[in-house]
C-alpha cells in the first residue's frame, strides 16, 4: 500500500481550484471518491455513472465519477498523486541522509577523539547495535604475527558472541580477503555453512580497509531470524571506513607510545650504566691512587721512623753524658780555681757559663723536635694504613687531628693567605665502626677544599670543626655556632627520625667565598670541578660521598655566596652488614 493521503491531496485549495476550472473549460461535471466510496469532492449524482480510477504506482487510490471527459481529471489527479509521492520520498530520503550524516558526525567525532583502539571499537560497536538489530557484534583485527583475526572488542546479549564467531570464522576470513562487505540473512540455506553446525541465523560482515591494507572486519550477528537490508550494509560500510582510519591512527599512536616508552627505558638504562661506569672508574682511580699513595707514605713514614728512633734513643744518653761532663767540669773549677793561662784564655773565648746553660736547652729542643717528627711519622702511618675487609672501631677525633697535622704547612701564613685559624669543638662521642683510612680521606678532602676556598680571599681564614652525637640539644648548639646549619635542619631527617643517639655528626665549615646553588647541586658528581685542570680532578667530593654512604651515613653541603661553606657528615655509630643477593656487594646500613 503506498503511503499517501489521497483525501488531503484532493481537498487542497489549489487542487480544487484547478479541478473546477478544468471542469468548466470542458463543460463537464464530476465528483471524487476514495477507494472506500466516501465522497471527497462534488455531490452524489445518479446521472454520473462512469468511474475513472486515480492510480499511484499501478495502485488505485481514488475514483473520479463523471462522463467521458472526467477521465482527464482522473489522469491529472494521478499525475499530482505521483508528484506528491515523489516529493515525500525525496523528503524522507533527505531526512534519512541528514540523520545519517548527523549520526556519522557524532560517531566520527567520538572515535577520532580517542587514541585507544579498544575505546574506538567499543564506541563503533555501540552505535552499530543501536541502528542495526543484532544479538552480538565484534570488531576483529589481523594479528601480524599469527595471520589470524583476533577479537579487539566484542559485545553481545548474555555474552553470546564467542561461539558464533568461531563458527563463522572461515566465512569471515573469505569475506575479508574479498574486500567486499556481505549480508547472509539465512546461514542455513547458504552452501558455505552446509557442513557446519551453527546456532545463529543471520550476519553482516564488512572489512576494515585503510589506504594501505585490510586490517580487520566488523561483524554483526543475529541468532534470531533477521533480514538485513542493503541500507544496513551501507551503514555498516560507512562505519567501517571511519573505524579503520580511527583504529589505524590509534594503533599507530599506541605503537609510538610503546616505542617512546622503550626508548625512555633504554635512555634511563644507559644513564644508569653511564653512572655506574663513572662510579666504577672513580673507585678504580681512587683505589689505585690510594693504594700507591698509601704504600708511598707508609714507606716514607717507616724510613723516617727508623733514624728518628735511633736519634731519639741516643739523645737520652747524650743528655746524660753531657750532664756528667758538666758535673766533672764543675768539680775541676771547684778544686782547681786557678787554671793555667792557656785554659783561662779558652774559657773567656768560649763563654763557658752561657755554653753550659744553652747546651742543656739545645738538647731539650732537639728532643722536642724528634718527638714531633715521631708524631708526624705516626700520623702518616695511621692515615695511610690499608683497611682490611672488616670494619674496626675508629676514633673520629684522632683522624681529624692526624689530617690537620699533615696539612699544618698549608695552615700557616704564606703568600696566598694570612694564616688559617682552626677552631675545634669536639663533643663526647664514642668510637664508631668503620674504615679509618677512608674516613681520614674524607676529612682530608673537606679540609683541603676549605683551605682552597680561603686562599681565594684576603681576610684571615677560619675553619670550624664541630663533632657530637645526633640529638636535638647538640644540633641546636651547632646551629647557634653556625647559622648555615638552619638550612640543613629544614631538609635533615633529624627532626623526625634521629631521636636516639645512634649517629655522630661532624661539621666542617669555612669563612671562604661560598658557592652558588647551580654549582652546589653538582658538587658530588664524579669529575665535576670548578678548579683549573692542574688543581683538581673532580673526584674528591664524589669519593667522599661514596665513602660516607658506604658507612651508612650522609654527606651534605650548605653554602651561600659570600657566607662560606659548611659540610655536614652524619655517620651511624654501629653498622649492620646486609648482603645483597642481586649484586653480591656488601652494603652497610645504620643500626637504629
Amino acid at each position: 500500500m503506498t503511503h499517501i493521503n489521497f483525501r488531503k491531496l484532493v481537498t487542497q485549495k489549489e487542487v480544487i481550484n484547478i479541478l473546477i476550472n478544468l471542469a468548466n473549460e470542458m463543460g463537464s461535471s464530476f465528483c471524487i471518491e476514495d477507494t472506500s466510496g466516501k465522497l471527497l469532492i462534488g455531490t452524489d449524482n445518479k446521472v454520473l455513472v462512469n468511474k475513472h480510477p486515480v492510480k499511484l504506482l499501478d495502485e488505485v487510490v481514488g475514483w473520479v465519477i463523471g462522463d467521458k471527459k472526467a477521465e482527464t481529471i482522473a489522469f491529472l489527479l494521478s499525475y499530482l498523486a505521483q508528484q506528491q509521492y515523489e516529493k515525500k520520498l525525496l523528503a524522507n530520503e533527505l531526512l534519512d541522509k541528514y540523520q545519517e550524516i548527523d549520526l556519522f558526525h557524532d560517531i566520527f567525532t567520538q572515535v577520532t577523539a580517542s587514541l585507544n583502539p579498544k575505546e574506538v571499537a567499543r564506541l563503533v560497536i555501540e552505535e552499530a547495535r543501536k541502528s542495526i538489530q543484532s544479538t552480538s557484534a565484534s570488531i576483529l583485527l589481523f594479528n601480524n604475527n599469527t595471520g589470524q583475526l583476533d577479537t579487539l572488542w566484542k559485545d553481545g546479549q548474555n555474552g553470546c558472541f564467542e561461539k558464533p564467531l568461531i563458527q563463522a570464522q572461515g566465512i569471515i576470513s573469505t569475506i575479508v580477503k574479498s574486500c567486499q562487505g556481505e549480508i547472509v540473512n539465512d546461514v542455513f540455506s547458504d552452501p558455505r555453512f552446509v557442513n557446519n553446525q551453527v546456532n545463529f541465523h543471520s550476519f553482516i560482515c564488512v572489512p576494515l580497509i585503510t589506504k594501505k591494507q585490510v586490517i580487520g572486519a566488523i561483524v554483526i550477528i543475529s541468532e534470531t531470524p533477521t533480514t538485513y537490508s542493503t541500507q544496513d550494509l551501507k551503514l555498516l560500510t560507512i562505519l567501517a571506513l571511519q573505524t579503520a582510519v580511527a583504529i589505524e591512527k590509534a594503533v599507530l599512536y599506541e605503537q609510538n607510545c610503546n616505542a617512546l616508552h622503550v626508548a625512555q627505558e633504554q635512555t634511563q638504562q644507559l644513564q644508569r650504566t653511564l653512572y655506574e661506569l663513572q662510579q666504577t672508574q672513580t673507585q678504580l682511580i681512587q683505589s689505585e691512587k690510594m693504594s700507591s699513595l698509601g704504600q708511598l707514605v707508609a714507606g716514607v713514614a717507616h724510613e723516617i721512623n727508623n733514624p728518628v728512633n735511633y736519634v731519639a734513643g741516643n739523645l737520652n744518653y747524650a743528655q746524660q753524658y753531657t750532664q756528667d761532663l758538666l758535673n766533672l767540669l764543675h768539680l775541676y773549677q771547684k778544686y782547681y780555681p786557678q787554671p793555667v793561662s792557656e785554659i783561662e784564655d779558652l774559657l773567656q773565648d768560649l763563654d763557658l757559663e752561657f755554653l753550659k746553660q744553652d747546651f742543656i736547652n739545645l738538647l731539650s729542643s732537639m728532643h722536642l723536635g724528634i718527638e714531633r717528627i715521631r708524631s708526624l711519622a705516626s700520623s702518616l702511618r695511621n692515615f695511610s694504613r690499608l683497611d682490611r675487609e672488616e670494619m674496626k672501631p675508629v676514633d673520629i677525633h684522632e683522624g681529624i687531628d692526624a689530617t690537620l697535622l699533615i696539612l699544618q704547612s698549608r695552615l700557616k701564613q704564606n703568600e696566598r693567605h694570612q694564616g688559617i685559624e682552626i677552631v675545634k669543638e669536639y663533643g663526647n662521642i664514642p668510637l664508631i665502626e668503620g674504615y679509618a683510612n677512608q674516613l681520614n680521606q674524607v676529612f682530608m678532602n673537606l679540609i683541603a677544599n676549605a683551605i682552597d676556598a680561603i686562599e681565594e680571599q684576603e681576610k684571615p681564614g677560619i675553619i670550624n670543626i664541630y663533632t657530637g652525637l645526633i640529638n636535638e640539644y647538640n644540633f641546636q648548639q651547632a646551629i647557634s655556632r653556625n647559622s648555615q646549619l638552619k638550612d640543613l635542619f629544614k631538609i635533615s631527617s633529624l627532626e623526625s627520625e634521629h631521636q636516639i643517639f645512634s649517629s655522630v655528626f661532624v661539621v666542617i665549615s669555612d669563612n671562604g667565598m661560598g658557592i652558588d646553588e647551580t654549582v652546589r647541586k653538582h658538587l658530588f658528581e664524579p669529575f665535576f670541578t670548578t678548579k683549573p685542570t692542574s688543581k683538581g680532578t673532580g673526584l674528591g667530593l664524589s669519593i667522599s660521598s661514596q665513602i660516607i654512604e658506604k658507612h651508612g651515613g650522609t654527606l651534605q653541603c650548605i653554602s651561600h655566596p659570600g657566607q662560606g661553606t659548611t659540610f655536614w657528615i652524619e655517620i651511624p655509630v654501629e653498622q649492620t652488614i646486609r648482603k645483597s643477593s642481586e649484586t653480591n656487594v656488601t652494603v652497610f646500613q645504620p643500626t637504629l
